[in-house]
């Protein structure tokens, strides 16, 4: 099995939801650390300008959006399987559910003054008002919740997981875990790691229980790489998975196309098209430290479109 490679860093909730994963499947995977905020000049060389974290690298496929990730990592090692037949549907509701709805309300409550001077303790001011400036970027147009109104949320949220879990399974929807349980986690972990706010978690007892199955998982075997190194390993591979455009896409092979998230960080990426179905897009860009590049993203939360050729623009 070819090399897996996380771009990521230690505070991402996204980074954590892969990372245990990673555990679950035991894998051995390399470990790139990013920088939390612009300037990010190694990831935009491999990404062409998707700024979220992560992403995963193998050779010179790069997949954005842990929707799409955590299908490629269950496709490379397919047991224990991450998408059980006995989950059905659900599974995939429940997870889009949690890496949106529910993250949204953790974010801004863990955030509240009491959780952030925990999560970031000694930092200089100069880098919280950086670091405050670079998310506010990401989503200018978005209403977030107040701490407040994030705590009644998670309420209603966790007890609905409790109510779940009232009869004894050990996972969300079964006896084995599934894509809604990481993507559940990643919230629960996040809001734990400020412990003077994580008292919102304390009435849900059999959630809580949940929780440390799933964290034990672990993270695999993780090795250490150098970004250069990933740019490097990108450039020397001169094969890329198999795509294609399927027929009733609405776009031919080959196009010009422009690739973004439709909620937030919605930075476009150019390129070649090379694989369009209803899955997944696919383009291929060059750049001149890491090469030939496919460039992956999920149809699901992403929009793809032709520039014109008057404004270099999209529509």
């Amino acid at each position: 099995m070819s090399d897996l490679v996380l771009h990521h860093y230690a505070g991402s909730p996204f980074s954590e939801k892969v990372r245990l994963i990673l555990g679950y499947k035991g894998l051995a995977w390399k470990s790139v650390i990013v920088p939390v905020m612009l300037p990010k000049p190694d990831v935009v060389a491999l990404t062409g300008g998707y700024r979220r974290t992560p992403f995963l690298q193998v050779g010179a496929d790069i997949y954005c959006d842990t929707a799409l990730m955590c299908r490629v990592i269950d496709a490379m090692a397919p047991q224990p399987p991450l998408y059980p037949v006995a989950a059905s549907g659900a599974q995939h509701v429940l997870a889009q559910w949690a890496d949106s709805t529910l993250f949204w309300a953790a974010i801004p409550y863990t955030m509240q003054p009491a959780g952030a001077q925990h999560l970031f303790g000694d930092a200089p001011p100069d880098f919280l008002k950086a670091f405050a400036a670079d998310r506010a970027a990401m989503a200018p147009n978005m209403r977030r919740a107040t701490p407040a109104d994030a705590a009644a949320q998670l309420a209603s949220y966790f007890g609905w997981l409790e109510s779940e879990l009232s009869d004894g399974r050990a996972f969300l929807l079964g006896a084995q875990p599934c894509i809604a349980d990481f993507s559940v986690a990643q919230s629960l972990w996040y809001i734990r790691r400020a412990p003077p706010v994580a008292t919102v978690l304390a009435p849900f007892p059999r959630l809580l229980a949940w929780y440390e199955r799933v964290a034990a998982f672990g993270h695999g075997t993780p090795e250490k790489m150098r970004s250069d190194a990933a740019l490097e390993l990108a450039a020397a591979t001169h094969r890329h998975a198999a795509t294609q455009v399927a027929p009733d896409s609405g776009f031919a092979a080959g196009e010009a196309v422009t690739v973004s998230p439709t909620d937030y960080a919605t930075d476009l990426v150019s390129g070649t098209l090379v694989g369009l179905n209803q899955n997944e897009v696919v383009i291929e860009r060059k750049d001149e430290r890491a090469g030939t590049l496919h460039v992956h993203f999920p149809r699901i939360g992403y929009q793809v479109k032709k520039p014109r050729a008057e404004s270099g623009e999209s529509k």
